[in-house]
């Protein structure tokens, strides 16, 4: 063998020993290094675990309006947004057909008064010709058994008598049934009072109008037992405002 050969063996070499020495030492300095550890003081916090879900946010007063009789809408006096007072007029419904039953029933009481007046006076009238043939009666009776009248005479007086106690019986029930019918009318017609009334409506709290749900114009239909009635708006309190949330079953222990 050549010495160039040799020499180039020996550069071989030594530069494989070279980059395996080099690699030792690094694996070394890796495997002695310090590893950092970050400590902290223990002491006591508050875990916050939030938790997302969709919800609406609403008013937590929100008062719907509704008629409490039929008809139409002759007046609106809000819109939507308008601040309220209770107590302030917000709508109109047509009062025709109620000042009418109003006035019918107006009529029909004062007839009715008339009537109890006369049966007042028929009794008293009857009562008047009752205490006469019981007076006659009593004479006729007085008469009869000194025999100075005859049977006959006797019978007309005592029928006269009982004619006349039959006619204050009666009387009597006629005053009873004309007070039924004042009263009666009388209940008709506070109730036909009460519905002109209802007629205009007014703010029962102080408030915004956040809906208003029907225009001038339209018929309604009054609340019942069997109905709400048509709704003409809804007056919310925004000054207090709530929050309706669906929360998933499994994030009900995280709330």
């Amino acid at each position: 063998m050549s010495i160039s050969k040799k020499k180039k063996l020996f550069i071989y070499g030594g530069a494989i020993l070279l980059v395996l020495l080099i690699v030792l030492a690094v694996t070394k300095k890796k495997g002695t290094a310090e590893i950092k550890v970050t400590t902290e003081l223990v002491q006591k916090r508050t875990i916050v675990e939030k938790v997302s879900a969709n919800g609406k946010i609403q008013p937590e007063t929100d008062v719907k309006i509704s008629p409490y009789i039929s008809g139409e809408v002759v007046d609106l006096y809000v819109q939507e947004g308008d601040e309220v007072t209770k107590g302030d007029l917000l709508a109109k419904i047509d009062p025709e057909f109620y000042i009418s039953n109003y006035e019918r029933s107006e009529a029909a009481l004062q007839m009715q008064k008339a009537n109890l007046a006369n049966s007042k006076a028929r009794l008293a009238q009857a009562k008047a010709q009752f205490v006469k043939s019981e007076e006659d009666y009593k004479r006729s009776k007085q008469l009869f058994d000194q025999n100075v009248i005859s049977q006959s005479d006797y019978d007309a007086a005592t029928s006269a008598f009982e004619v006349a106690k039959q006619e204050v019986s009666a009387a009597k029930e006629s005053v009873k049934a004309a007070e039924f019918s004042v009263s009666s009318n009388k209940a008709t017609l506070r109730e036909a009072q009460e519905s002109l009334t209802r007629t205009s409506i007014y703010a029962p709290n102080d408030g915004t109008v956040s809906r208003l749900s029907v225009e001038k114009g339209e018929r309604v239909m009054g609340a019942s037992q069997f109905s709400a009635g048509t709704e003409i708006m809804r007056i919310a309190n925004l000054e207090r405002m709530i929050v309706n949330v669906e929360v998933n079953e499994n994030d009900i222990v995280r709330v």
